[in-house]
């Protein structure tokens, strides 16, 4: 969609650079609780001795906080039934990982995990119902979400919500069977349900989180300016497989820049300078990551993604190795685990443990990224208009693919991070807005033509 941009203002009598950036809060290092009895299944058959067994190991590698999955039909199987033991038993789990100095952050619909589909039976087959554009199906996903987050609101250790886990894969290709929803429609469906969480946790970290389609796959209805713009902080989440280790190699600078770049991509769109980013998954995936160089590649990653500023924490997926008992994942979801399923520290858990207690205790002031490189999404101007006349919103980034791996603006931001340029990322539409530029501390701006 065409958007119009304001015309700037002309600043007098002229902006100059931002000062140099002051300390900001350290980043949080945590990681994605998969629990090593049972998968998320443990939900069926909830053992607390495991789960405290599964959290002292956790807590041992100096990790702060956990993001935990109720299966939402467990939680949720009829419209209108919540089921309270299940609830006491999330609210159990915070508890534990309070005990042990962990804090949690709570994905809400599940969704979509490690490949399979977790949906309530009311929402499929003879009740099929568009789980994005449905009021029935809308109304209850708010009162689920609202009740969890309810149930842990006065847990000190309770950081927030998340709407789901990258729940976008169900809004259209390639999904086998998808539900269909425009950008207009997206916003709408993730304004409400994060107002329900802030109705039921009040000042909390609330946010939503896609998988990269949001911010490379042309057409896709959930946007970039969808996740830099709505909600309490920007997620990301970086996965090598989806063709940058394919095509650059797993010591590739793409490959081992690849959560960064997602970083530094998603502040283009951002509203507020210094936005905070989360890079909420991250992974060292078998076989475009070999098991012999996963603790490599874990600490190229982490360093790398603390080169960029406001970065609110690192959530690594995940905790535990999934058991060779369950059937049917993909080979690499056996082996993503900090820790084995026993519970033995990995080599890329011993490196993220390293990492996090040489960083307790530093000052975080990354160097200003002086840079921008220009990313033009064919909106016209960039995606600084509104999706249906919002400026909250953004454009819908209908030629977003050049942001993808081997994408015109992919590679040359490679090229330039290759050549010790340290590059952010600023919309066309935005390139010559000086006090925009300022702002972020921004004195050169590069076109991908121009680079290399």
């Amino acid at each position: 969609m065409s958007t119009s941009a304001p015309p700037a203002s002309e600043p007098a009598p002229g902006p100059t650079p931002a000062p140099g950036p002051a300390p900001a809060p350290a980043p949080r290092f945590g990681v994605n609780y998969t629990p090593s009895q049972g998968w998320f299944h443990h939900w069926l058959d909830f053992d607390p001795d495991a789960v405290r067994a599964d959290l002292d190991s956790i807590a041992d590698l100096g990790l702060d906080h956990i993001r935990v999955f109720p299966l939402w039909p467990l939680f949720q199987p009829n419209r209108t039934l919540i089921r309270p033991r299940a609830v006491d038993q999330l609210v159990q789990l915070a508890d534990l990982a309070a005990e042990r100095g962990l804090d949690v952050n709570v994905d809400g619909l599940q969704g979509h995990l490690s490949s399979f589909d977790f949906l309530p039976a009311w929402t499929r087959t003879w009740h099929r119902r568009n789980i994005f554009t449905d009021n029935d199906v809308v109304s209850a996903q708010a009162e689920y979400l609202r009740t969890l987050s309810a149930a842990l609101a006065d847990r000190p250790n309770f950081i927030g919500m998340t709407v789901g886990n990258e729940i976008n894969q169900f809004s259209g290709p390639p999904h086998p069977d998808p539900d269909p929803i425009t950008p207009e429609q997206a916003v709408g469906w993730l304004r409400r349900l994060l107002a329900a969480c802030e109705e039921g946790a009040p000042g909390r970290l609330h946010l939503h989180a896609e998988y990269d389609a949001a911010w490379y796959q042309d057409g896709h209805p959930f946007t970039p300016a969808h996740s830099a713009r709505i909600g309490a902080v920007t997620a990301v989440h970086s996965w090598v497989f989806n063709g940058t280790a394919q095509r650059y190699g797993r010591t590739g600078t793409a490959t081992e820049h690849h959560a960064a770049y997602m970083i530094e991509l998603s502040k283009a769109w951002a509203l507020e300078p210094h936005r905070p980013v989360w890079l909420q998954e991250v992974g060292a995936p078998a076989p475009v990551i070999p098991a012999e160089h996963a603790a490599a590649f874990t600490e190229a990653t982490v360093a790398n993604a603390l080169d960029c500023a406001d970065v609110w924490g690192i959530t690594w997926w995940c905790s535990h190795d999934v058991s060779r008992s369950l059937a049917d994942f993909p080979e690499l979801e056996y082996t993503l685990g900090l820790l084995t399923n026993d519970r033995r520290v990995k080599p890329a858990g011993a490196s993220l443990a390293r990492i996090v207690a040489e960083r307790r205790g530093r000052e975080y002031v990354p160097a200003p990224r002086t840079t921008a490189l220009v990313v033009d999404v064919g909106d016209g101007t960039g995606g600084t208009g509104g999706t249906g006349g919002s400026s909250a919103d953004g454009g819908s980034a209908p030629t977003r693919a050049t942001c993808g791996p081997g994408g015109a603006f992919f590679e040359a931001f490679a090229r330039l991070t290759e050549e010790g340029v340290r590059p952010t990322a600023v919309l066309a539409g935005r390139a010559e807005d000086k006090e925009h530029l300022a702002g972020r501390g921004i004195t050169e701006v590069v076109r991908p033509d121009e680079v290399g």
